[in-house]
């Protein structure tokens, strides 16, 4: 906790955005932090509540009011340590994590919870300009060898635990450059990629040795990993776009999400984009379809290439402007939630279905839409057109891809298409095989991930040494 008295002295503050009209205008981030004096303010509220609910909103388990303490007090650099002890990557998680913590404060009944995510920010970001993380390279060598396939933030969770546990640790990417979704997915304006890049030099100074370039169960196979190192880490991301098996849909113009947000995001870092065909939204009406983070990726991506229009649609009805708290705090809440992509100039639609596309000359020109009802059934006569010349499918995600190296190696899958694994040992149905974040529970959140690499790194290492001492 903070100051005893400090929620009744003191208002909620958060960290603003750089008005919309200059922000679109690049692709940087745009958040305006609060300073020093005032972040130690905003960790003054978090109050004497007795039972801190945001240590199971968060699923890493923040040890939030220990941190917020030691921020009121000026304790930054012990409050770095604290924090780092339950959060491989708090840069990460401060940035781009929906802050269901926030969500479990005490505060929120209220409508006021402790800032905890922009407090975060604030603690790594202070300890990154003052050299306090350096390389914590293992005292000794365990002699055993884990490959770790897939780069993004559960994979280089785990890697980073178990490099620091003594093991020598093979992180296998076939993208140019390690992060996964964080990197080709996720806006640089949400998050520069120059955040990433320093963790991945602090990891190899760790010992940590990445391949890039190297698709396992394509260019790599699997079964050599499988045989060649001590333990297997499947830690791909759920990389399999649920479509929309519509009429019109092979019409040029419609697109998935994650076909356009990686093209600008390698735009931005000057990478080539490994395609012929250039998708850009400059000039073009732009419908996105889907209402979650992505969508307003698309949407945030859009504005700053210039589109004419963008509109998002949802299929699932309007949710209330505020929550019954009575009834979900402090579970995370279905509430409307605008973005600051939304903010920069969109229009959204609830409760829309989309029936066909309708082109020229094999191009997108327009949707036929039609509105449901709670039950997601038509409303006869509601039909209406939408004008689009882009169409980007954002409707997330229904497992990981299972051609290639799942085939392989043949592990067990779940009813849901993820490799079947239980958050205990997080072992495969494959000897010496394991896996954690997308790639075993679906798609989630950045912090589930670490949280999940962080597990599976500590069953990794007592499988491999009969104990551990990694957190678990």
């Amino acid at each position: 906790m903070g100051k005893v008295t400090g929620f009744l002295e003191i208002d909620r503050q958060d960290r603003k955005y750089k008005s919309a009209a200059d922000r679109v205008r690049h692709y940087n981030e745009f958040v305006i932090p609060l300073s020093e004096e005032a972040t130690k303010d905003q960790a003054a509220r978090c109050m004497n509540c007795g039972i801190p609910f945001c240590h199971n909103g968060c699923p890493v388990n923040n040890q939030i009011p220990d941190w917020n303490d030691l921020v009121y007090h000026g304790e930054w650099e012990q409050a770095s340590r604290n924090l780092h002890s339950t959060n491989n990557f708090p840069e990460f998680t401060g940035r781009v994590c929906p802050a269901p913590c926030e969500a479990s404060c005490t505060l929120n009944l209220q409508d006021q919870p402790v800032t905890i995510k922009t407090i975060e920010c604030a603690i790594v970001d202070k300890a990154w300009e003052n050299g306090w993380l350096k390389p914590e390279s293992a005292k000794s060598k365990t002699g055993k060898k884990v490959a770790v396939v897939g780069s993004g933030p559960a994979g280089m969770a785990a890697a980073q635990q178990l490099a620091r546990a003594g093991h020598d640790v093979h992180v296998y990417e076939k993208h140019a450059k390690a992060g996964g979704l964080l990197r080709y997915g996720i806006p640089d304006f949400k998050m520069e990629k120059k955040i990433i890049d320093r963790r991945v030099a602090q990891m190899e100074a760790e010992g940590v040795v990445f391949h890039y370039n190297s698709n396992v169960g394509v260019g790599v196979p699997a079964k050599k990993l499988v045989d060649e190192y001590d333990a297997v880490l499947l830690a791909g991301g759920a990389e399999q776009p649920r479509d929309l098996p519509v009429p019109g849909r092979e019409l040029g113009g419609v697109h998935f999400a994650m076909d356009f947000l990686p093209q600008q995001n390698r735009r931005v870092s000057k990478e080539p984009l490994h395609t012929n065909e250039p998708i850009l939204a400059s000039g073009k009406h732009v419908v996105v379809i889907g209402g979650g983070d992505t969508g307003s990726d698309c949407i945030g991506t859009s504005v700053r290439q210039g589109a004419l229009s963008v509109t998002q649609l949802e299929i699932m009805p309007q949710p209330p402007v505020k929550e019954n708290k009575l009834l979900t705090w402090p579970d995370w809440p279905l509430k409307l939630r605008t973005s600051s992509s939304h903010e920069e100039g969109a229009e959204r639609d609830f409760a829309v279905m989309t029936s066909m596309f309708e082109g020229e000359n094999g191009v997108v020109k327009k949707l036929r839409c039609v509105r449901v009802d709670g039950k997601m059934q038509a409303v006869p006569g509601s039909e209406f057109d939408i004008k689009a010349d882009l169409v980007l499918l954002a409707m997330g995600f229904v497992s990981p891809i299972h051609e290639g190296m799942l085939k392989e190696l043949g592990v067990a899958l779940d009813a849901r298409g993820n490799v079947l694994a239980d958050t205990l040992g997080y072992a495969s149905s494959l000897d010496k095989v394991f896996a954690c974040g997308d790639m075993r529970r679906g798609q989630s959140l950045v912090v589930w991930a670490i949280r999940e690499g962080r597990q599976a790194a500590h069953s990794i290492d007592k499988k491999l040494m009969g104990r551990t001492d990694l957190p678990r």
